[in-house]
């Protein structure tokens, strides 16, 4: 009896010992694989409490959370064969553990090294079918989802799902960016001077117009300007005319007058003239066509 009660705490701590390593538990960030001597036996435990037998089984835990697989920037060609840098990464996480133990000995960098392999396998294969134009604006979004698509198929067999890929950054090579530059900022200058261009020749052909409208508007203005003195002209002819004819005497009275008041304006005017000329005829008789007219 002695004996026995020697022996309980001995058996108790044997027992507590076996129930410890015979519980293992397993939280929904992971996924477990139970052994028995070295070969898988299950992979498929949910979270919680589990049990397995001591020595004869152990468990391995792996992350199942997403993982992020990424490498230094590469240089892939273009359709043109330029050369590009692009920085990409691949995020991805274990489907199925066993497959996932099996082909990559359940070592994550191992993994990402698998998974960015067939990244870059894809991203060669993408680029060599466009532009660079293509792979640095307009098709990025198309050649992410073509390689998520791509590496989550060749990925399957690993165990692995392939969340997403992403091109972090799509970069010409400093050589390149230089010429680049220089063919853009030629093509702008080019542009610039096409527009240029057509806005002098817009410009001559408003000006063209704009001297035409005018010669034609003072042509016009010529044409009627002349047109109105011919009038003028035609009805002081008219008038002179009818004036004259009404009585000729005072007529060729008012002019000789207005004759007389024109060239003696300043009273230093000297006119040298035959006193007998018919300029002076009125200051020699106010009426020197009177006895003409009384004759008649």
């Amino acid at each position: 009896m002695e004996r026995l009660k020697m022996l309980l705490p001995g058996l108790a701590v044997v027992l507590l010992a076996a129930i410890y390593f015979s519980i293992f538990t397993v939280n929904e960030r992971e996924r477990v694989i139970l052994f028995r001597l070295g070969e898988i036996v299950r992979s498929d435990f949910e979270p919680g409490l589990h049990f397995k037998m001591p020595v004869i089984n152990n468990v391995r835990k792996f992350d199942s959370r997403i993982h992020t697989a990424e490498a230094e920037p590469e240089r892939y060609l273009t359709a043109e064969k330029k050369n590009v840098i692009v920085d990409s990464f691949v995020k991805w996480r274990i489907k199925n553990v066993a497959d996932y133990y099996r082909s990559m000995g359940g070592d994550e960098l191992r993994a990402n090294q698998r998974l960015y392999q067939i990244v870059k396998d894809g991203l060669r294969g993408e680029f060599g079918k466009r532009t660079i134009k293509d792979v640095i604006s307009g098709d990025r979004a198309k050649i992410m989802e073509v390689l998520t698509v791509t590496a989550n198929q060749q990925a399957h067999q690993f165990g692995i799902e392939v969340i997403d890929v992403r091109l972090r950054r799509v970069d010409l090579p400093k050589e390149v960016s230089l010429s680049v530059f220089q063919r853009m900022q030629a093509e702008r200058e080019r542009v610039a001077k096409d527009l240029r261009a057509r806005g002098a020749e817009a410009a001559e052909r408003i000006r063209a117009d704009a001297d035409r409208q005018r010669s034609v508007i003072l042509a016009e203005a010529y044409r009627e300007a002349e047109h109105t003195r011919g009038q003028g002209d035609a009805q002081a002819a008219a008038i002179y005319a009818k004036a004259f004819g009404s009585d000729a005497e005072f007529y060729s009275l008012y002019r000789s007058l207005n004759a007389y008041k024109n060239t003696f304006r300043d009273k230093g005017d000297i006119l040298v003239l035959d006193p007998g000329a018919d300029f002076f005829k009125y200051f020699k008789s106010p009426n020197p066509g009177g006895a003409r007219s009384s004759g008649k």
